[in-house]
């Protein structure tokens, strides 16, 4: 059941969180191309791991909106996004494949991560534990 925190900041964190990924999971669908292209050449099953992700994106968005099971889709979401990190690292090396990005914005990325894995790890603690 749905059941969104009292306090507004981690109420809007939340389901801003949530709507992010999302819409990150559908993107992988709809925009795969794209994702083939983040893809480092050692990892096997490209397109699969794509859509993958995107499933496991989706879960976590969702996840993270239902109480019983919000602190699991939270570590779910930090456990993916430092799995795709590798993938943030391949774009900033190869910019060459992303000429749609400038080279700052891809380097961006790379700590932009840890804030998204800041923000997942917040939304999985309890209200109570969270600070806000």
């Amino acid at each position: 059941m749905l059941q969104l925190p009292r306090k507004l900041p981690k109420r809007l964190g939340l389901i801003t969180l949530s709507l992010f990924f999302i819409l990150a999971g559908i993107n992988h669908f709809a925009a795969t191309d794209f994702y083939l292209r983040l893809m480092p050449n050692y990892l096997p099953a490209h397109l699969e791991l794509v859509y993958i992700s995107g499933v496991f994106e989706i879960l976590g968005g969702v996840g993270v909106l239902v109480p019983s099971v919000r602190s699991m889709a939270g570590w779910g979401l930090v456990a993916l996004l430092i799995a795709v990190y590798p993938a943030n690292i391949h774009m900033a090396l190869h910019p060459e494949l992303f000429p749609e990005f400038s080279r700052s914005a891809l380097y961006g990325r790379l700590p932009l991560q840890f804030v998204l894995i800041a923000w997942a790890y917040w939304a999985s603690r309890p209200e109570s534990d969270a600070g806000l």
